[in-house]
């Protein structure tokens, strides 16, 4: 049992291994599209190659070594997959040429180097140049906090950094390690691996789902700015007939359940037809936009002020018919006082009349018309 156990190469397992997750992730690029994802997969398909580049099998001693620094740099390489991962995810990847063929003499040290100078020619630079990396890509990771908060960016930025550690641990015992001192490094680095493996499956998964309710948010945003555009008149920002069909049922409803008072007073604007003949549509357009926020401003926020059509407004308030009364006449003279140093034609104003939606009446729309009818006898005095 322990021959067999001993006989396992680590370096052949854990590039098979992590040639297993680099498929699983292709899989799942499939599914995706995401840049990340790919910088993923060459990271572990480099990282792969390169435990398989150490695995002891060459029958020549120079091959070997030449193998060996390779493996190193393999090794770095596959650690920047993961850094660019990171930065992937953020914004859109950009690898800069010069980037790349920094990497040219680096490879011909770890390739020629050993032959000459032996393995410790690879040995150190090597393990520290894949725990700079490593420790880079761990941190890139956690950075993703800012953006998005996963759990999965967490794991993976966890045990890249804890395997960055180990390889500063191994550097720092080279003295007096051992190839069973190897060896356990090797299985230990396997397993934060699959640590980040299972990491990277979480990471994706929380990015669709951040996806979605970013995509949910939107499409609720667009939904209310498209029922807001629906119920509000364009000239005037008031709300218009389409809001009143909407909410006057649940209004008289909620009026009768706490037995709260309702009342409609409809406005005309008088004399409105002159300003269009003599002024222009222009000037009409503005006098309406005027008169809508004045009505506005004037009622409290608890009523609703409708355009009803033309130069007609409905105003929906929360009183008897008398204090309607009341409210609707200030605002006939506050609108009135208003319009004293204006250069409009004379008899400008506001007509009005009101009625009270009664506990029991069901027809709103006869109630508009006697408010309209009573609109007209003030207009007509």
């Amino acid at each position: 049992m322990s021959d067999s156990a001993s006989s396992i190469d680590p370096q052949r397992l854990g590039g098979i291994a992590m040639l297993l997750v680099a498929g699983l992730l292709c899989l799942l690029y499939v599914y995706r599209r995401r840049t990340y994802i790919l910088c993923w997969v060459t990271g572990w398909v480099v990282t792969a190659l390169s435990m398989l580049l150490a695995s002891p099998h060459f029958s020549s001693e120079k091959a070997a070594l030449a193998a060996y620094g390779i493996s190193q740099f393999l090794a770095i390489v596959g650690g920047l997959g993961f850094v660019l991962a990171a930065d992937a995810y953020r914004a859109r990847l950009r690898v800069v040429r010069n980037s790349i063929l920094a990497l040219v003499p680096l490879f011909m040290w770890f390739a020629l180097a050993p032959i000459v100078l032996r393995a410790g020619a690879a040995f150190a630079p090597g393990h520290l140049l894949i725990a700079g990396t490593l420790a880079a890509a761990g941190l890139g990771h956690f950075s993703l906090l800012r953006q998005a908060r996963m759990l999965g960016a967490v794991v993976v930025g966890t045990a890249l950094v804890a395997i960055a550690g180990s390889h500063l641990w191994l550097v720092a015992g080279a003295a007096t390690a051992s190839t069973q001192t190897v060896n356990g490094h090797t299985l230990l680095d396997l397993a934060l691996y699959l640590v980040v493996a299972l990491g990277m499956q979480l990471m994706a998964f929380e990015d669709m789902t951040y996806e979605l309710r970013v995509t949910n948010a939107r499409l609720e945003a667009a939904r209310e700015e498209l029922s807001h555009l629906v119920t509000t008149d364009a000239l005037t920002g008031c709300r218009n007939r389409r809001y009143f069909d909407q909410v006057i049922g649940r209004e008289v409803q909620r009026h009768r359940r706490y037995r709260i008072p309702l009342s409609l007073v409809f406005i005309d604007v008088d004399r409105f037809k002159i300003i269009n003949d003599t002024l222009g549509h222009e000037a009409g357009d503005r006098l309406l936009q005027r008169v809508a926020g004045f009505l506005i401003r004037n009622v409290r926020e608890v009523d609703y002020v409708f355009r009803w059509g033309g130069d007609e407004f409905l105003i929906l308030m929360s009183c008897r018919e008398d204090e309607a009364t009341r409210k609707a006449t200030d605002l006939q003279a506050a609108f009135a006082a208003s319009l004293e140093t204006e250069d409009l034609p004379a008899g400008l104003g506001l007509s009005v009349g009101c009625v009270e939606v009664a506990g029991e009446s069901d027809d709103i729309v006869a109630l508009v018309k006697v408010a309209d009818e009573r609109m007209y006898t003030d207009k007509k005095r």
